[in-house]
């Protein structure tokens, strides 16, 4: 899991570079305006497999070759993609087998990126060897910092279903699970008459075979969710077949692809060990995502045990790939770019740095537009921060966030959840996840992001909403973070399913009700908009009684039987008035100090969660000092420089806040002094470098 991060004496500032779309003439400009805006870093080379092989048995590298050498020549450090996003018409026209075939079971032509089958052998063939030529031919090239294997990777209905994917599916059933004894156990076979007598017999899931109304609607769960893991695993092995034609030539320089933060189609935690170091694509899909945005970082940086991540691409004004595109408002892009460095970044790069002439993207914001001005506001954005990480230089490079908050990401569980029948399909993992986790970021906590598989032996915290899927020895885990007296919460349907999909012939929560202290008999839904009053309250407060508040639930209610666990919030109505919606187990953790373990067993709207949430960091000391002020984060990392706090403001209105320590400001130089008043405008930042305890 350790991370190989490219080498630099500062945040790495820059992005997406296409000089092959341009005149030689174009490029002198844009290498002047680059010095304006102290662009450090350019990616290059990223969708130009067409130019670079324009048949199959020719090369050329002519083109890249100049590039590449005035990147150099102008002092920028580069980061070489392999080109292998999108296919060269010649090819697909050659061998149409190497285009994909949708969910709805259509085998496309020729068209838009990320259009090829990652089972075909053609593919694996010719991308591989394209990428091992641009090794042997520009390995050891002075400035050259990071390898760009492929881009964002998944693609339209994030897989392919053709023959070549299902003979490669039989092949990764055979190594799952060796017999088809135990394939059809998993997929409990027996419903429907489906069990399997040859590996021949093994489609995959579509509209054509076990799905209806969709991806999400599948009549074998376990036949389903073991697609989504092979085609995962698919893609993953084409970003294998080019890293190893890389190391061939180059067996230094670390490799990487471009991800895209919570993407349900590629389980990133599957591809974590392979990637040198984790970089993403953050597109937030409205303006005021800055709590999702935060927890899309960090699930970036939990991919490599906490260190430092790049932000391959963001977009300094507006997005072109949605029905609204609204600019970035004054100071934000600022603010977003200070928000990745505060959550691990060590890198800060765009999409696009010159806006392209033609096609879909012609709109999407760049760095310069179609008339290459360097007088727009957004140009003036992009320089004032680029000076902004220039003066902070190496003060943060891998720093890491000192976290004593653990949140369970798990994409078997976020698949699995989603495509189960009898529950409520309004109810969805990531808007779950980041409901517990908004709360957690709006207390000031520090967060780190990882898989049920992680040691979770250093935290005070876990936090692990929607657990659906348990795999392995989870619930011992979990059992032994309350042993210590540190506290466990999870949510309505955890504890649900094995790996395979499939229910535990117990009590729900399944293997975790022991930990909870409850069993849950029912499971209720409701449609969006309804819900059901639950008061909270600690029974064991200060008062004796409840000192909460009322929360209004919606979507999922599960009736709950308490096993041993305290009541600390009930239902209002439905036949199921009066009895636990949110429960607390205390056990473990030695006399006097128990560890605890609560069960939210419905929908809580924010206040609700925001309740319990900060009921659980309040034992343990980790509510922040700015918790009781809306829209103010605090993000923490330290290294050997120093302890670093980023204060950032996401209202749309001023407020005053009392500065949490003493140190300076690293973008301004001011002087701060714990206790006194802090003034923040809208989108304002402040880089505390704290002072050192004597």
């Amino acid at each position: 899991m350790s991370a190989l991060l490219p080498a630099g004496p500062k945040v790495r500032y820059g992005g997406d570079y296409n000089p092959e779309q341009w005149p030689r003439e174009v490029w002198e400009a844009d290498y002047a305006a680059f010095d304006l805006a102290s662009i450090d870093t350019v990616t290059l080379n990223v969708f130009s497999w067409a130019t670079l092989q324009p048949a199959e048995d020719t090369y050329d590298f002519a083109l890249l070759d100049a590039v590449v050498e005035r990147a150099v020549a102008g002092g920028r450090d580069v980061v070489l993609a392999t080109s292998t996003g999108a296919l060269p018409p010649w090819l697909a026209h050659r061998h149409p087998e190497v285009e994909r075939t949708d969910f709805s079971g259509r085998r496309h032509v020729y068209g838009q990126r990320h259009n090829a089958c990652p089972s075909s052998p053609v593919y694996r063939r010719l991308s591989a060897e394209l990428a091992g030529r641009l090794a042997g031919r520009y390995a050891g090239t002075p400035g050259l910092v990071a390898w760009h294997v492929g881009n964002e990777y998944g693609g339209f209905d994030g897989g392919c279903w053709c023959d070549l994917c299902a003979a490669g599916f039989r092949d990764w059933l055979r190594e799952r699970y060796g017999t088809l004894e135990r394939l059809n156990d998993a997929w409990n076979a027996t419903f429907w008459s489906h069990t399997f007598s040859d590996w021949e017999q093994v489609v995959p899931p579509n509209l054509l075979s076990e799905h209806w109304r969709g991806p999400d609607h599948t009549a074998f769960q376990g036949i389903t969710l073991d697609y989504r893991r092979f085609m995962s695993d698919a893609m993953l092995a084409n970003f294998r077949d080019e890293k190893e034609r890389i190391r061939e030539h180059d067996a230094t320089t670390p490799v990487t692809t471009n991800f895209m933060g919570m993407f349900r189609p590629i389980d990133y935690h599957r591809w974590a060990d392979d990637l040198d170091f984790a970089s993403w694509d953050n597109y937030p899909p409205g303006q005021r995502e800055h709590a999702r945005m935060a927890l899309a970082h960090d699930v970036m940086r939990g991919l490599k045990g906490g260190a430092p991540f790049w932000v391959m691409e963001q977009t300094p004004t507006i997005t072109a790939s949605r029905d609204v595109n609204p600019v970035k408002r004054p100071g934000v892009l600022r603010l977003w770019s200070w928000q990745a460095v505060a959550h691990g970044a060590d890198a800060v790069l765009y999409f696009q740095m010159r806006q392209s002439k033609g096609a879909c993207e012609k709109y999407h914001g760049a760095v310069l537009d179609h008339a290459g001005r360097t007088d727009t506001r957004a140009f003036r954005e992009v320089a004032a921060l680029g000076a902004e990480l220039d003066a902070l230089g190496d003060a943060v490079l891998g720093a890491r966030t000192p976290a004593r908050v653990a949140l369970l990401f798990d994409w078997d569980s976020w698949w699995a959840a989603e495509m189960t029948d009898g529950f409520n399909r309004h109810a969805r993992y990531v808007d779950t996840v980041l409901a517990y986790y908004r709360a957690t970021w709006q207390a000031g906590a520090q967060v780190d992001v990882v898989p049920q598989t992680a040691d979770l032996a250093g935290y005070d915290v876990v936090l692990a909403p929607m657990l659906h899927v348990l795999r392995g020895d989870v619930a011992a885990r979990l059992e032994g973070v309350v042993a210590r007296g540190a506290s466990v919460l999870a949510s309505f349907w955890s504890g649900r399913a094995d790996e395979d999909a499939n229910a535990f012939l117990m009590d729900a929560p399944g293997p975790l009700g022991p930990l909870f202290g409850i069993r849950v008999e029912e499971t209720d839904s409701a449609e969006p908009g309804v819900t059901n009053p639950v008061t909270l309250g600690d029974p064991l407060g200060p008062a004796g009684g409840p000192d909460g508040v009322v929360s209004q639930a919606g979507l999922v209610f599960e009736v709950v039987v308490p096993q041993g666990a305290d009541v600390v919030g009930t239902y209002g109505a439905e036949f199921y008035a009066g009895t636990p919606a949110v429960t607390r187990h205390r056990a473990g953790g030695g006399e006097g100090d128990p560890g605890e373990a609560w069960y939210v067993a419905t929908g809580l709207d924010d206040a609700g969660t925001a309740w319990v949430v900060g009921r659980v960091l309040e034992r343990h000391g980790l509510v922040g000092p700015y918790a009781d002020v809306p829209d103010v984060e605090l993000a923490v990392r330290e290294n050997a420089n120093g302890r670093f706090a980023f204060v950032l403001h996401h209202g749309t209105e001023p407020v005053d806040v009392v500065a949490h320590a003493s140190g300076t400001d690293l973008l301004t130089g001011r002087a701060v002094t714990a206790g006194e008043p802090l003034h923040l405008e809208p989108a304002d930042v402040v880089v505390l470098r704290e002072h050192r305890a004597l």
